[in-house]
């Protein structure tokens, strides 16, 4: 769930219309993703808007959303990564939550938040691909509206599918753009992080069976709101739900569906037993909702049983595996307390 100071969504986790479960799965379950094999060669990839991107030759110089090109960083494009944008650096100049492994040094950040999006530092990077994800039909994550006719004309665009659909499926089309951009992944670390988040899904199955009726309930916190996540559209949550967590459903939400809004007076609506709360550096943390009486109250808290949660996890198997383990780390110590 992105940022709560811009929930009205359009920039919230999983919007509606983008490719539905069975578009993408498809588009997984093609021997081809449309890339050519070496950079002296035509090159093409189909995105998840069904869009070709086309160059000469395997672009070498990309710019991309800064979690997406943390993705592809964990599959092993590295020096084609020349920018990003979107949340990268915090205040004190270390690097964002949604940064994940990229060494934020040797990138040209062209926007650090939203609405950001310096076209002059853009040009100036000589593009050869955009890539970001796709959260509403035809969308382009964190590319302006308003600037959106002066930028795509620069470069090809590519936009993956971010919700909707199951972690291990968006993973997977990481992974194919990866290899379309040089990638090996048949490489140690990238087979090494595929076994581990296998091995940490299990261990999420294994956890829920063990602790049946826990509740678990994805949440985002902000001054004056509290949100209540629709499993239905977080990639993650989602895949959690296949894995047998019981994650609470809110049954009033918003007109796209993706959470609903509660004042904190109403912070109780859903009583879990394990709070999974977003920890981007644009909500508030535990330490932040001290002053907030309901906050003290709900059950999970109350337990101690909350665990961190990136809203826009990191499509790759080493960022996930991180977060599968700590959650299923979590499951099997929780107790009953809602």
């Amino acid at each position: 769930m992105p940022q709560h100071r811009h929930l009205t969504r359009r920039n919230l986790l999983g919007a509606a219309g983008v490719l539905g479960l069975g578009a993408l799965l498809s588009a997984c379950g093609q021997d081809d993703p449309g890339a050519g094999p070496a950079d002296d060669g035509a090159w093409s990839f189909t995105d998840d808007r069904g869009q070709t991107a086309s160059t000469a030759s395997r672009p070498s110089r990309v710019v991309a959303f800064v979690g997406t090109a943390a993705a592809l960083h964990d599959f092993g494009v590295t020096d084609r990564l020349v920018g990003v944008f979107g949340p990268t650096r915090l205040a004190d100049g270390r690097p964002d939550v949604q940064a994940g492994n990229l060494d934020v040094a040797r990138v040209e950040v062209i926007g650090n938040t939203w609405g950001e999006f310096n076209i002059e530092k853009y040009v100036s990077l000589r593009p050869e691909l955009l890539v970001t994800h796709e959260y509403e039909k035809n969308s382009l994550w964190y590319v302006p509206d308003e600037s959106k006719d002066k930028i795509t004309p620069l470069a090809p665009t590519v936009a993956l599918v971010a919700s909707r659909a199951p972690l291990d499926k968006v993973i997977d089309r990481h992974a194919q753009l990866a290899a379309a951009l040089g990638a090996d992944l048949n490489a140690a670390s990238v087979t090494e992080a595929k076994t581990r988040f296998e091995k940490a899904a299990e261990g999420i199955r294994q956890a829920a069976a063990a602790n049946p009726g826990l509740k678990v309930l994805a949440c985002s916190a902000a001054p004056d709101l509290f949100y209540a996540s629709n499993p239905g559209v977080n990639a993650d949550i989602l895949y959690y739900k296949q894995l047998g967590l019981d994650v609470i459903v809110p049954d009033k939400v918003d007109g796209l569906g993706y959470f609903e809004s509660l004042s904190w007076e109403n912070a109780g609506k859903y009583p879990a037993d394990v709070l999974l709360l977003d920890n981007r550096s644009s909500t508030l943390q535990p330490k932040d909702l001290t002053g907030k009486p309901t906050w003290g109250q709900l059950p999970a808290v109350k337990a101690n049983q909350i665990v961190g949660w990136n809203s826009e996890p990191l499509f790759s198997y080493a960022a996930s595996a991180a977060a599968l383990e700590t959650l299923a780390t979590a499951i099997r110590s929780a107790k009953k307390v809602a």
